[in-house]
């Protein structure tokens, strides 16, 4: 392509269909409207049944929703979900790994099975998601797939030693899959977030101490919002990045350079 063919289109959904995990709140909710905002049909899996919320919001943009209840951990569950996804709309065009978990505990008495948990959840279902959705996208022709990291996929943070394992494990596995599926025209990269305004985030929020020591090393001085991640992941989900392959991309007001 010349430079002159670059058309602000390059960022439309339009016509595709995005599965995002772990959708109906927070950054996952903001991912499916973002790409909901930008032409995209959602699907979107929850653990528990929800209020709708984000129905509402993704068809109020005039896109289509439909969704997937249950544990993803849950034998046969990722199989589950790639079909109701394909029953639903006949295609995937992107994936979005967002759904996770975390689990607190200093590591001298870290429980075995909490490790074991976060491992499975933040790092073994996006493998086989990806793994069965990439065998979709390379029968359509390309496809987008991507993984929501984290600091701690840079990192190595206090008292949670599974989720640390998990995330710089997604983070691998993200350049382990470009270097297989580009030739596919599948594309898959990775949002790294920073510190966010989440559920996750809520018990240190609430630590003044330890609160205003992050806010302190963050340049832009806030916590991020889901907002933030909007823009970041329609760009990895549109043709725009069409050349970016195995990149985990951080949105973090600057942490990771201070």
């Amino acid at each position: 392509m010349k430079i002159e063919d670059f058309q602000m289109n390059l960022f439309s959904l339009a016509g595709k269909v995005a599965l995002v995990t772990g959708g109906n709140t927070g950054l996952g909710q903001a991912f499916a409207l973002a790409l909901a905002k930008a032409g995209a049909d959602l699907y979107v899996t929850t653990r528990k049944d929800s209020d709708g919320e984000t129905r509402r919001l993704v068809e109020a943009e005039g896109r289509r929703y439909a969704h997937h209840v249950g544990d993803l951990s849950e034998d046969g569950a990722v199989d589950q979900v790639i079909e109701g996804c394909l029953k639903t709309y006949g295609r995937l065009d992107i994936l979005v790994n967002n759904a996770g978990t975390i689990k607190r505990a200093p590591l001298l008495d870290h429980p075995e099975a909490d490790f074991d948990l976060v491992l499975e959840v933040n790092t073994k279902i996006p493998f086989l998601l990806s793994q069965k959705a990439a065998r979709i996208m390379k029968e359509q022709g390309g496809g987008k797939i991507i993984n929501v990291a984290s600091m701690l996929s840079f990192q190595g943070g206090k008292f949670v030693p599974g989720y640390t394992a998990s995330k710089h494990a997604l983070a691998g596995l993200t350049k382990s899959f470009a270097n297989e599926l580009a030739p596919f025209n599948i594309q898959i990269n990775a949002i790294a977030p920073g510190y966010f305004e989440t559920n996750n985030t809520q018990a240190i929020r609430a630590d003044e101490e330890r609160s205003r020591e992050i806010l302190g090393r963050i340049p832009a001085q806030r916590w991020g919002t889901p907002y933030d991640l909007m823009g970041a992941v329609v760009f990895l989900a549109s043709e725009a990045s069409s050349y970016m392959n195995g990149h985990v991309l951080a949105v973090d007001g600057g942490w990771l350079v201070r």
